[in-house]
């Protein structure tokens, strides 16, 4: 069934939406003096970023293709997967989304973070950073983290048994980036998407949120363009190979 560009976008809008409230909301639980799950530990943000990818993909990927991530759609435009003329569109309701999707974690968290004085852990909830402060490991884990994660994804809801069995492709997709949020996790976050990054890190520059700290945007552009340099080589893969 083919739908039309204004419910492809909703789609993308609300799934980028989906991504944020799983991902940092689950990053924010275990984060943030008071929450219930406060140093419950990493396996937490696993779980929350492999079900913020697994059911947006269960609920869109049949309408708009879920990309969900500027640096899918953008990878897939440059390798002539995906028309031109509806890149700024995509990327329009994907940034958007993760504008209100991060929104929507602060205003759930609001009480715990005028109770945090960490501003890294307050940080941590919005954007990513290289823990070495290191702008080339930093640029280097969200490249190859994302070629990884696109290279996946495309095999798994592009061959012949993901395109039969669509569920089974988004749970694979899921799972995928709970596996990469957990092996990568350590240097960068990670981030793997302009979007989950861009705008939350603008929200917490212009939220006045206590003991925040700075927003960090001299390294703000490696979480953007690191990540749409892995997408365009994993699509290349995979056109490439598969």
């Amino acid at each position: 069934m083919d739908y039309s560009l204004t419910t492809r976008l909703l789609a993308e809008f609300l799934g980028t939406a989906i991504l944020l409230i799983l991902g940092n909301g689950s990053v924010a639980a275990v984060s943030l003096k008071g929450s219930k799950e406060f140093h419950a530990g990493w396996i937490v943000i696993v779980i929350g970023y492999a079900c913020g990818v697994m059911f947006p993909c269960l609920m869109f990927g049949g309408i708009s293709g879920s990309h969900i991530n500027p640096a899918m759609t953008i990878g897939q435009a440059v390798n002539g997967m995906f028309p031109w003329s509806e890149v700024l569109p995509y990327i329009i309701a994907q940034l958007l989304g993760a504008l209100v999707g991060q929104l929507i974690v602060v205003l759930c968290y609001l009480p715990y973070y005028k109770q945090t004085d960490d501003a890294d852990a307050v940080f941590g909830t919005f954007s990513t950073n290289d823990a070495a402060n290191n702008k080339f490991n930093y640029f280097f884990n969200e490249f190859v983290g994302t070629l990884v994660l696109v290279l996946c994804a495309l095999c798994s809801l592009s061959l012949p048994w993901g395109k039969a069995n669509l569920a089974a492709g988004a749970i694979t997709v899921g799972l995928v980036c709970g596996a990469l949020v957990a092996a990568l996790g350590g240097p960068t976050g990670p981030a793997l998407n302009p979007a989950r990054d861009l705008m939350p890190r603008l929200l917490h520059q212009v939220l006045p949120l206590p003991h925040k700290g700075s927003s960090r945007w001299g390294e703000s552009w490696i979480p953007v363009v690191a990540p749409i340099c892995g997408a365009i080589v994993g699509v290349a893969l995979f056109k490439l190979f598969i």
